[in-house]
């Protein structure tokens, strides 16, 4: 039997517990203030308790609440750092590993779902899975004619832990708003809710992954694994080794921050335009960088240094992604409304831009803006389209995160008043996720390079016929 917690009242009740210790930290905090803490002090106590209780519970939980952590997990650049530093790396661990499932249950799934002789599939099969996460975990072994394989896993009953989970937390998403300033919990959660049954779709993500593998199979710059074998419940694909990216943003070199941050815009970009796919679970657990491939390299690397102490040739590293069990289906590419908003914002027509928005829903009918201060709202965010490259940093997260959260100011006042049409939801997610992953990496990236090349409308028409070349105007 799965460790994964099935009976509802196991895990209503360990959620439920989350709320009430935010409260008995609110009643601790007020005692400290009364003993004679400084209001500020005892405020990022009670937050750093807070995050220290949620992330060891929705890690523990698996299902949703893991869910949930992991998407939370890629916006910890927008803490405070006093705050951030100390549950990192348990965020980190939300990311990568979670408690596995007892080798009885997973060979169980595996006779159930491959057959009784399973194991003639394989020539060997590694029972220590190679990593955990909210509905499954990956073991990795060696297939029957010789290549190695990632076997994923899906845990017994964890679409009924999903839904259930989701559903428990979104009861009480108003008290996780302050560990993620200026983003409106409720939402993530009703969103991630509505897409449990693609999660639990094994042959969808095969052909989620299948296209990809296509498309990206001669790529240069990013791997995506083909698909070996899929039934319910059990997916085998090819295995890539490489850094994973959490290790990367822990430790790894200047080079090797910058090319992942890179490839990682590249491929946000570049996938619905090439794919008519989103891949839309963008946290750092599903990406590996990889070193260069020697058979297409006159100089190749050493595979083996992986800390960048030898002459790797950074500029050749590539991007491993990983599970398209989530994914958007964009069949002409991004919105052209995207790159055309974002155009005219960089180039200040505000007339233009709040007309588009509106056009869009993104300011209702019955909502009436200055279309200057629309403008001025925007601006901050898309600074990094506007340079020719542009250093990603958790300071630059967090200062945008504070103009938007504080109460006190104009953009929050102004924001709050805003639209975000169901259409773009999941796209909105997921830029802001890959975000906040660039500023984990501390990546410099050549941003506007990427949105010249894959986003449609992002140049003039007349520039768009003629790829390749700067738009002077987007420079000005």
């Amino acid at each position: 039997m799965s460790d994964l917690p099935r009976k509802a009242v196991t895990r209503t009740a360990k959620l439920a517990a989350l709320p009430l210790g935010f409260a008995g930290r609110a009643t601790w905090g007020l005692g400290k203030r009364i003993g004679g803490k400084s209001a500020e002090l005892v405020a990022r106590e009670v937050q750093q308790r807070t995050a220290d209780q949620l992330f060891k519970v929705l890690g523990e939980l698996k299902g949703g609440a893991m869910k949930l952590g992991q998407a939370l997990s890629v916006f910890e650049s927008a803490l405070p750092e006093e705050v951030a530093g100390p549950y990192r790396a348990a965020l980190t661990k939300l990311q990568e590993a979670a408690p596995p499932m007892p080798n009885s249950t997973v060979h169980a799934v595996l006779a159930e779902r491959l057959g009784e002789d399973w194991r003639e599939l394989f020539l060997s099969f590694e029972n220590k899975p190679s990593a955990a996460a909210s509905i499954g975990q990956v073991h990795r072994a060696v297939w029957h004619d010789g290549r190695d394989v990632a076997v994923k896993v899906q845990y017994p009953g964890a679409g009924e832990a999903l839904l259930s989970d989701l559903t428990q937390l979104s009861r009480f998403a108003r008290l996780l708003g302050p560990l993620v300033p200026g983003m409106d919990i409720k939402p993530l959660i009703t969103e991630l809710r509505d897409r449990v049954s693609e999660e639990l779709d094994y042959e969808q993500e095969a052909q989620s992954q299948r296209e990809h593998a296509e498309e990206f199979a001669d790529d240069p710059d990013v791997v995506v694994p083909g698909v070996v074998h899929q039934s319910d419940q059990v997916l085998v694909t090819e295995w890539i080794d490489g850094v994973p990216l959490a290790d990367v943003i822990a430790d790894g070199s200047a080079e090797q921050r910058d090319r992942a941050g890179q490839l990682l815009a590249r491929f946000l970009f570049s996938g619905p335009a090439r794919t008519g796919l989103l891949h839309a679970d963008p946290h750092p657990g599903n990406f590996r960088l990889l070193p260069p491939d020697p058979t297409n390299s006159a100089d190749p690397a050493d595979p083996e240094d992986i800390d960048g102490t030898a002459d790797t040739g950074a500029d050749r590293w590539r991007l491993g992604v990983l599970d398209f069990g989530t994914v958007d289906r964009l069949p002409g590419g991004l919105p052209q409304t995207i790159g055309d908003s974002l155009r005219l914002t960089l180039q200040g027509d505000a007339d233009a831009v709040y007309e588009l928005l509106r056009e869009e829903g993104f300011v209702k009918d019955s909502v009436d803006l200055a279309p200057d201060a629309v403008l001025d709202y925007l601006r901050p965010i898309i600074e990094p389209a506007l340079v020719e490259e542009f250093a990603f940093s958790r300071s630059w997260m967090r200062n945008q995160a504070a103009r938007i959260a504080d109460p006190r100011s104009p953009a929050h006042q102004l924001g709050k008043q805003l639209n975000l049409p169901p259409a773009y939801l999941l796209i909105h997610r997921v830029t802001l996720s890959t975000i906040g992953v660039l500023c984990q990496l501390g990546a410099t990236v050549r941003l506007r390079e990427e949105l010249e090349s894959w986003l449609p409308g992002f140049l003039p028409q007349e520039e768009e016929e003629c790829p390749g070349e700067a738009s002077s105007e987007l420079a000005t």
